[in-house]
């Protein structure tokens, strides 16, 4: 392959190149840098990934009464009350998608290092489908502080608990993790 596109503004230069023609960026290759970078934001989606789900995502004090509430727990209140379709969101957006991210990351990281080629389409197909699917999930942690904002009677009090910071910096790390990962990279490996 002789052309590599630019990754910031996409325009198609020659290889041996180290600057792009249109903007002016650095478009050299950094494999390993690339996944390095990849697999450390990776690592640190995991580590909050836990406490994201053991711990609680609301808060709710009334009349001196505390309780929390972690997304496993939420989505079991909800779906014994018969809210089945809120809950299975809530599920899939929270629980499973991320679970899910964080699989596909590990595997193309992988694939990478070991040099595999097999089944380029669908590992692109799965590098995009993570970087569409990055920005939704914070939808949860818009709604947690959209309730805090909106819920102000004067004997219930709904706070953010930790499971709502580790949730969302478990999304930004994996949001930086799949930035980290060069696409380009997959073309390179599997050119050669």
């Amino acid at each position: 392959m002789r052309w590599l596109r630019c990754p910031y503004c996409g325009a198609t230069n020659d290889r041996e190149d180290r600057w792009c023609g249109r903007c002016g960026l650095d478009i050299t290759l950094d494999i390993q840098g690339s996944l390095h970078k990849s697999l450390a934001y990776l690592l640190a989606a995991v580590i909050f990934y836990i406490p994201a789900n053991l711990y609680p995502i609301l808060q709710t004090t009334k009349f001196s009464n505390v309780e929390g509430s972690t997304i496993i727990g939420g989505v079991i209140q909800m779906w014994a009350e018969g809210d089945y379709p809120v809950a299975l969101i809530i599920f899939v957006a929270s629980v499973l998608v991320p679970l899910l991210k964080i699989v596909v990351l590990f595997y193309l990281i992988f694939t990478i290092w070991r040099r595999r080629c097999k089944n380029f389409g669908q590992k692109i197909l799965l590098y995009h489908l993570i970087e569409i699917t990055g920005p939704w999930s914070l939808i949860d942690v818009f709604v947690v502080v959209l309730l805090v904002a909106l819920i102000h009677f004067q004997s219930i009090a709904i706070i953010p608990g930790i499971g709502a910071s580790s949730f969302a910096l478990m999304v930004f790390f994996t949001l930086l993790s799949s930035y980290a990962l060069d696409e380009r990279i997959l073309g390179e490996i599997c050119e050669r």
